[in-house]
């Protein structure tokens, strides 16, 4: 699995869907979800997005993600003067109003909660804001998800869940092929990517710089060189702080033991495990083991 596939096999909705009546103009939702993701759709009409002191316009059939975990506006004018009002994506706002509203915005909201490590790590390197446009005309999705809601035919743990989730995975994957981060361009390279993949693929096996460069098919020098050139790291370290970052994960499952972990990521006794994690996180595995039964 890559460090893309990891992020969007994390981006999971459960529950955390929000789907609002006809906004009409003048309308402000501040999102206090604290989700590392959410994702903003216009199922119908327009809207601006008030995130880190920029305002960003939403238009018709695109769609953006923030970055959390601080609130964001959502608003139906471009001032967001309004008095917002304070929602979460599994929450409700204001009614249905008893007559159509044409002009209005229809907004499709889904909070993400990622609590993993490992695409933590991927999120802290995004923008606040990702806005995409949709170039495979979701229109017909759009508009059933939005009759779906109106008439409570979705059930939000299954149907509306996974149809958001769907959208969140393809805009991550557009906005990624579109703006190609450091470490993205890193696992299309002929040298690094296969390189990447090893690692991700098997963290525990005892890799060295040798081992690592017979992946690429180069020498260690070109490898250590070109790696630190498309990730700003070097192999071993990258490795290093992929193995502390799956065992920060390990740690925090119900009845994990740090001998447990140190195996599982390539050590070979928790001493040496603890004394590496120490070193690069600061803190004792110990202090992040959950007792069984949590």
């Amino acid at each position: 699995m890559d460090p893309l596939d990891e992020l969007l096999y994390a981006v999971r909705a459960n529950g955390s869907v929000l789907g609002t009546p006809v906004l009409p103009a003048g309308t402000a939702l501040r999102f206090t979800d604290a989700a590392a993701l959410t994702l903003c759709a216009p199922l119908r009409g327009e809207g601006w997005l008030h995130v880190d002191g920029r305002t960003v316009h939403l238009k018709p059939g695109e769609t953006a993600i923030v970055r959390g975990p601080e609130p964001f506006i959502f608003s139906t004018s471009p001032d967001g003067a309004a008095e917002p009002i304070d929602v979460t994506c599994d929450g409700t706002v204001g009614a249905q109003p008893e007559t159509e509203q044409p002009g209005g915005t229809v907004l499709l909201a889904g909070a993400y909660h990622v609590r993993q490590e490992m695409p933590r790590r991927l999120i802290q390197g995004l923008p606040a804001v990702m806005v995409v446009a949709d170039e495979y005309d979701c229109t017909p999705l759009l508009d059933y998800i939005e009759n779906a809601l109106a008439i409570g035919k979705l059930g939000r743990q299954v149907s509306l869940d996974r149809l958001v989730d769907w959208l969140m995975v393809c805009t991550l994957r557009d906005w990624f092929d579109l703006n190609t981060p450091r470490w993205y361009a890193a696992l299309g390279d002929a040298v690094v990517g296969p390189v990447l993949q090893a690692m991700h693929r098997s963290p525990a096996d005892p890799w060295t710089l040798s081992s690592l460069a017979e992946v690429a098919g180069v020498s260690r020098t070109t490898l250590a060189r070109r790696f630190t050139e498309l990730t700003g790291e070097s192999p071993l370290g990258y490795l290093t702080d992929l193995r502390m970052t799956l065992a920060a994960d390990l740690l925090a499952e119900p009845g994990s033991s740090v001998a447990a972990v140190a195996r599982r990521i390539g050590y070979a006794d928790a001493f040496s495990f603890s004394a590496a994690f120490k070193r690069e996180r600061g803190i004792s595995p110990s202090m992040l083991r959950q007792p069984a039964g949590v």
